[in-house]
């Protein structure tokens, strides 16, 4: 650290606010503060830069570089925002003939959003796109027939759903996907309150730090938590399997966790869902306004599953069970794991959601993953996959009706 940075750090904590001329000066202190790594000097002194001039796009950039490094995700996207002039409300093209149903569709400008906007025709709806990172209280919302909550994951967007809360509660329009139900969904709080109901299994699931994980007394403290090996190591918010490690025993932990990112981790106890015939199935099924609809079947030689990387295209046999189960969920599944699934869809509360789960040799629901973020895909252009279509359909018939209906009937 140089002079002036060592000087200025010393300094920064009892600074009182500057004249308007000295805004450049706490904006440089800054940025020397910032670039030797003090982040938590950096910080007032770009706050105190704001002080004397708020409109200082550089001291909202060096905020939003200080307090990102902080890890002060939803504060720093702020600051981004008024950097870079960025928009916080964004109206979408409209191409209908008739009067639009106009909604406000909040999201976040991280990830964790639930991919609601496909189901959004551009012929029906009018869509206001607010990111609430970005949304300031003196801001107008557009009008609107109703609000849907676009943020899904529970583990790290608990500041987003907090401002959404915030934004909705200035609406008195039907709501979709309320920010309370969504909170609820977290892969902790899943597998603690989806235990409860009968024919679900869910996993042992704690939210543990690289600094316990890679202690000398790691495997005692994860025995302590409840787990034995195998067990699965996610970094939070991250999706489709990216940065998910499977650790078959004690001595693979250390090599398991240099390959994720971050300090944090969610430690899942592993569920085995491997049939007789050595393949792994994962189903997924939507909630849709109190209906369940079967989205897919993967089938795949290899624990980790999504239907992307299952080769169902390359296997005849595999696309026929999966198309068996969009045909008929019931008769595949059988009556009680569709009663149990009900049950799934009645605690978690959310008007859209849907869970991805396997089966036990028992037919119990082995829970992977519920909560408000499921998406659904178009099938390829390929014939192979025209089966497939007329499920796809229904879902997006099922999402666009509860929506006019929503507005229609808000109770």
């Amino acid at each position: 650290m140089n002079q002036s940075s060592a000087l200025v750090y010393k300094l920064t904590s009892a600074a009182s606010v500057p004249p308007p001329n000295q805004a450049g000066n706490c904006v440089r202190s800054g940025l020397s503060l910032l670039h030797d790594g003090f982040l938590d000097a950096a910080t007032k002194q770009f706050e105190l830069a704001l002080m004397a001039d708020p409109s200082s796009r550089q001291a909202h950039a060096g905020l939003y570089y200080a307090l990102s490094g902080l890890g002060k995700t939803h504060p720093a996207a702020s600051h981004l925002a008024r950097a870079l002039q960025l928009q916080a409300v964004i109206t979408l093209p409209y191409h209908g003939a008739e009067s639009p149903v106009s909604v406000v569709l909040l999201l976040s400008i991280h990830a964790g959003n639930v991919l609601i906007q496909r189901f959004l025709n551009d012929r029906i709806f009018r869509t206001h796109i607010v990111i609430v990172e970005f949304y300031e209280d003196w801001m107008p919302l557009p009008q609107h027939d109703a609000v849907i909550n676009g943020i899904g994951d529970a583990d790290v967007r608990a500041e987003a759903l907090s401002a959404a809360e915030r934004i909705i509660a200035r609406s008195a329009a039907p709501v979709l996907n309320r920010p309370a139900a969504v909170r609820e969904t977290g892969r902790c709080r899943n597998a603690e309150r989806l235990s409860g109901i009968p024919g679900v299994i869910t996993p042992r699931t704690a939210t543990l730090s690289r600094s316990t994980l890679t202690a000398c007394h790691a495997t005692a403290d994860l025995a302590i938590h409840g787990f034995d090996f195998p067990i699965l190591l996610r970094a939070p918010g991250l999706h489709m399997g990216r940065h998910f490690a499977r650790v078959e025993r004690p001595d693979d932990l250390a090599d398991g966790l240099r390959r994720l990112p971050g300090d944090d981790f969610i430690v899942i106890q592993y569920l085995n869902a491997r049939g007789d015939d050595g393949l792994v199935r994962k189903y997924r099924v939507l909630f849709v306004d109190g209906r369940i609809y079967p989205v897919h079947a993967a089938v795949s030689s290899h624990w980790k599953v999504h239907y992307f990387s299952a080769e169902m295209a390359t296997h005849r046999e595999r696309r026929a069970e999966d198309a068996a189960f969009l045909t008929d969920m019931e008769g595949l599944l059988g009556s009680q794991t569709v009663t149990t699934l009900g049950r799934v869809q009645d605690t978690l509360g959310l008007d859209y959601g849907g869970i991805d789960f396997g089966l036990s040799k028992k037919s119990e629901v082995l829970l992977f993953e519920a909560n408000a973020t499921m998406a659904v895909s178009w099938p390829g252009p390929d014939a192979c996959w025209d089966y497939r279509r007329p499920a796809v359909e229904r879902i997006y018939a099922a999402v666009q009706q509860m929506l006019m209906s929503r507005v229609r009937h808000p109770d």
